[in-house]
């Protein structure tokens, strides 16, 4: 025990001196290692075991599928037939903004990505038509996030494999959650917005059937990737290589706005966002194993379930340690790490493993906006030039709407266990 809490010590310190989560992972297992005499080859054996996963492939996959659609023109027509959908009421092209957002997230698979496809052509129309660009730039980055919860989602992958659920499953289990924290910030927006002014644009008027005809094959992307995963054509591996397959074609052939010269661009992005997400996995899965074999999960629940046994409570709780940790651990790291310690206390009492990971993916999803650790923000950050401080001043309501749409899920499970209790007959 006297070694985890030096290893928590440590990890802490690290994160805080503003070291790269994977090294501060990485050195508090290692550290905790030499504490109990035990051999720092387990690091590398357990990072290797962890990754040979032919699951993970998964995720370079719709990372670069992602930054395919984004150049070649799909996010462009989604964002074009969002706009004819809502038109100019208050707060227009804010809520146009959450429902690109919702659209590409169910073609991207990645926060970030959905972030700065949508930001770098949203924030500029509302910087046009009077928005505050802080404001504006607080709200992409909270829709953004919605990357991580509407299907296919890399953290859901991530979860599915730690947890051992059905991919499958757990995607089904994202849509209303999706759906719920996506109407919550559009009536955030909309009551910002009748206050300030704010409107939508008096050049996105065109009809809704001529902006749906030439987005068909974006709006195509997630019926071709999720109804092949439900049909059982082919797994959530193979749908993530059919995505890139998918992209190429489209951006190539068909809209014609992806070049050959842009393929060594988006490759390398691809590989770099890849780089670094499989060093967080494999330090991660080091830890994780450590707790294991220490026996923390075990100790955890004993601690939690001397105070109080009921699910509710226990999962209210986590909601208010996972907003806390959400602003300094990164997202894959928080799964990895909660996983194993909180999941086998809620399925003894009942919870059902899906349940829980969509809470744990919402938590997640909310750490990715609250600084400092706030990948979305430092996005946004890029594409307006504010700062993180103005940034954060106008996250508020939107922050409070998603912790509230969180809470509701934590309380109503049927919410989030409807569909996939239809679908898999259960």
């Amino acid at each position: 025990m006297d070694s985890f809490i030096f290893m928590m010590a440590l990890f802490v310190a690290l994160l805080f001196l503003g070291l790269p989560i994977s090294i501060c992972i990485g050195m508090g297992v290692s550290a905790a290692l030499v504490m109990e005499d035990i051999s720092l080859e387990f690091v590398a054996q357990i990072c290797f075991s962890g990754l040979n996963n032919y699951t993970y492939i998964a995720i370079p996959m719709f990372i670069l599928a992602g930054l395919l659609m984004e150049t070649g023109g799909l996010s462009q027509r989604l964002v074009d037939f969002a706009s004819s959908l809502i038109g100019n009421i208050p707060g227009g092209l804010g809520i146009i903004t959450v429902l690109s957002c919702m659209f590409f997230a169910a073609i991207s698979g990645s926060s970030p990505a959905t972030v700065a496809a949508i930001g770098s052509m949203m924030l500029p129309q509302m910087a046009r038509n009077g928005y505050d660009l802080h404001f504006a730039g607080a709200l992409t980055a909270c829709a953004g996030s919605m990357g991580i919860l509407i299907p296919p989602s890399i953290p859901m992958i991530i979860y599915a494999i730690t947890a051992e659920v059905s991919i499958g499953e757990i995607f089904t289990a994202g849509f209303i959650p999706g759906a719920l924290i996506g109407g919550g910030l559009m009536l955030c927006v909309y009551l910002v917005s009748r206050k300030r002014g704010y409107r939508g644009a008096a050049d996105f008027g065109k009809s809704p059937w001529q902006t749906f005809r030439k987005a068909i094959w974006s709006l195509l992307t997630p019926v071709i990737i999720l109804g092949g995963i439900y049909a059982g054509i082919f797994t959530a591996t193979e749908a993530a290589v059919v995505a890139v397959l998918y992209a190429l074609v489209v951006g190539l052939y068909i809209h014609r706005e992806l070049k050959f010269s842009d393929l060594y661009s988006i490759f390398l992005n691809a590989a770099l966002t890849t780089g670094s997400v499989i060093v967080i996995l494999g330090f991660a899965t080091a830890f994780a194993r450590y707790l294991t074999m220490l026996q923390i999960p075990q100790m955890v629940g004993k601690l939690l379930l001397s105070y109080t046994n009921n699910p509710t409570v226990i999962l209210c709780l986590f909601v208010l340690l996972i907003f806390f940790t959400g602003m300094f651990i990164e997202t894959a790291s928080q799964i990895l790490i909660y996983t194993p310690l909180f999941l086998p206390i809620l399925v003894e009492l009942g919870v059902s493993p899906v349940h829980f990971g969509i809470i744990l993916v919402i938590g997640t999803e909310i750490g990715l906006i609250t600084p400092p650790v706030g990948v979305n923000l430092f996005v946004v950050q890029g594409i307006t030039k504010s700062s993180i401080v103005q940034l954060t001043r106008n996250l508020a309501p939107f922050l409070f709407s998603m912790v509230a749409c969180q809470t509701v899920l934590v309380l109503f499970p049927g919410l989030v266990m409807f569909l996939p209790n239809l679908v898999y007959g259960r």
